[in-house]
């Protein structure tokens, strides 16, 4: 698929009267801008932009199939598995490599031993962000929230590191490793 405006895929699975669009395409906004950013300044990279501008956009798509009513989002799968719902939508809509981003970007990715330790109800694979702009957005999408209150707001490095290692030692390891790279 050549390019695309991600807007008009959102469209296909949500109302764009709704909170829940309204929401999405807020928080999406945020990490693209951030995304952006973040690879305009490891250009040594050779990050691809176009493709970070729409993955960033469509990296939370699934989140309308979990059960996140603060959010105005009613599905009936937890939030945890937005990522590999999102995935399976796009892989629908033809764009293999964009879906990857959604499955790889929760949490500061998610690996099998971490499925297994937390008992997390996903598919066990691994679903760790590997390409530089799969890290990129992942990165970009720790420091802003879609909850109430704190949406529209960007956290702190020291706010996100707190909130990722209430999952363990691995987060914040990986966490500071995204954070050696990409800086903050």
């Amino acid at each position: 698929m050549g390019k695309f405006d991600p807007l008009e895929i959102i469209r296909r699975y949500y109302d764009p009267g709704s909170a829940a669009y309204r929401i999405l395409v807020e928080h999406s906004g945020m990490v693209t801008r951030r995304s952006l950013e973040i690879a305009a300044e490891v250009a040594h990279l050779r990050p691809d932009m176009g493709f970070i501008e729409e993955a960033a956009m469509l990296h939370d798509i699934g989140i309308f199939l979990t059960d996140a009513p603060e959010i105005d989002c009613h599905g009936d799968k937890p939030y945890v598995c937005h990522g590999y719902l999102g995935r399976e939508l796009l892989e629908g809509e033809g764009l293999p490599r964009h879906a990857l981003v959604c499955e790889r970007h929760v949490g500061v990715g998610i690996g099998i031993e971490d499925i297994d330790r937390l008992r997390l109800p996903l598919p066990r694979r691994e679903m760790l962000p590997l390409s530089v702009e799969e890290r990129i957005i992942c990165f970009a999408d720790k420091f802003f929230s879609k909850g109430p209150g704190r949406a529209g707001r960007e956290r702190s490095v020291d706010d996100v590191r707190r909130s990722v290692g209430k999952y363990g030692a691995q987060y914040v390891d990986r966490f500071a490793e995204m954070l050696r790279v990409f800086g903050r």
